[in-house]
């Protein structure tokens, strides 16, 4: 189970927005993505990723309905301008009064603790962090799930980390760009069981019709005489090859991804 207990306050009226459901449609009103619809209400939390702020306290621990990970409030004593009080993903480990800092990329003697935020040169190779850039700046890209983290493997130049991914595919990425040290708690949410069709639809997720039950107009496997196995091999609606087969184009070649992802196929 976790180590820290979630708050029943309620949130911070300044750090959450209010959510419009789009139930899978674009803004032609077409499905473009399936089996979504209804769910309870929801207010979308604002993540604090760019973390300005130096230095600041954890206050307490809540559910955020928009992901799969905890967040953790934390409040930022005399920050000026900057807002005192953000919400970070709480990574594993940490209690309530920790103190988290934001290291930038030219301090030296960097001692890091789980929650602390610093670009990869200063992380050693073996370190497990999360939230981590794929460009300096952009914002946080991989590792962002309850339970997920990258990995450091080795420092190959002063430009260049060399990172595996919770995929299990290993790519370069800049020395500049931010990561959090630690593992992302809620490490126990891939395992839960929803026990009903019903809090399938509290989480926004309609049911699934498999495509040899449809018809010809509305999937490529649809039709024929009795049930049959689709003739073809497995494809999505819109005829793309499913089941594992890569579809990333093999003439857009990327060299900062060194291996692929991990194949479950492979023993």
């Amino acid at each position: 189970m976790s180590s820290f207990k979630i708050s029943t306050f309620k949130s911070n009226i300044n750090l959450i927005n209010s959510k419009q459901k789009k139930a899978g449609r674009n803004n032609k009103g077409r499905i473009t993505v399936p089996h979504q619809g209804g769910g309870a209400k929801q207010n979308y939390r604002q993540i604090n990723w760019a973390r300005y702020q130096k230095a600041g306290l954890i206050s307490n621990f809540e559910y955020d309905p928009n992901r799969t990970s905890f967040l953790a409030k934390v409040y930022h004593p005399e920050q000026g301008q900057l807002p005192q009080i953000t919400y970070i993903l709480a990574p594993k480990g940490v209690k309530v009064l920790d103190r988290v800092r934001t290291y930038e990329f030219n301090e030296k003697n960097v001692f890091l603790f789980p929650g602390d935020r610093t670009t990869l040169n200063n992380f050693e190779a073996g370190d497990l962090i999360h939230a981590v850039e794929n460009i300096p700046n952009k914002g946080a890209l991989f590792a962002r799930a309850a339970g997920t983290f990258c990995q450091v493997l080795q420092h190959d130049s002063l430009e260049y980390k060399k990172i595996r991914l919770p995929s299990g595919s290993q790519r370069l990425i800049r020395a500049d760009a931010k990561a959090t040290l630690g593992v992302l708690a809620n490490e126990e949410h891939f395992q839960r069981n929803l026990e009903k069709a019903g809090r399938s639809r509290w989480l926004n997720r309609r049911p699934s019709v498999r495509g040899v039950a449809m018809n010809p107009v509305d999937h490529p496997h649809g039709g024929g005489q009795g049930k049959t196995k689709g003739g073809r091999p497995s494809v999505t609606p819109y005829s793309w090859p499913t089941k594992g087969q890569p579809t990333r184009n093999s003439r857009k070649k990327n060299n900062l991804i060194l291996t692929g992802r991990k194949s479950k196929n492979k023993k």
